[in-house]
């Protein structure tokens, strides 16, 4: 993709997010208008990065495919990447799930009783601990690439 071509596609961006709210901001300002404006703001914004990514993925050019042929890259390593973001990314997402369900019952508990505040930390200790194993299962698959 040329930089004419990349220049566009910005400027079509920026331009999907301003003219919409400029309108808005124009007019009178109540809920329709503005749900009006979010619509349309979303349509062209995604409707161009749709074009954009369309544009940029529509083919291999040579000299990237020459790269990638010299560098040893294959499909297996782009999948071990994304392995490796999917574990990390997950783990902490349920680690996340798991310590606002710990954290809260361990702060009503707390507040009720203050002598269990080492049980209920402990709880919510083993709840970040989801997240630490994701991420050393990540580092292993990283090793192995």
């Amino acid at each position: 993709m040329t930089i004419a071509t990349k220049i566009i596609f910005i400027a079509a961006l920026i331009l999907s997010i301003i003219i919409p709210f400029g309108y808005y901001l124009i007019g009178e300002k109540n809920k329709k208008r503005y749900k009006r404006t979010i619509g349309i703001n979303a349509f062209f914004f995604f409707g161009a990065f749709a074009i954009a990514s369309i544009a940029m993925l529509a083919g291999p050019d040579s000299v990237h495919a020459a790269t990638a042929a010299a560098n040893g890259s294959t499909l297996a390593t782009g999948m071990g990447y994304l392995a490796a973001a999917l574990v990390t990314g997950l783990s902490c997402i349920g680690g996340g799930i798991a310590v606002a369900s710990a954290a809260s019952a361990a702060l009503g508990a707390i507040s009720e009783d203050s002598s269990v505040l080492g049980k209920s930390l402990i709880f919510v200790g083993l709840a970040e601990g989801v997240c630490l194993y994701g991420l050393i299962i990540s580092f292993m698959i990283l090793g192995n690439l």
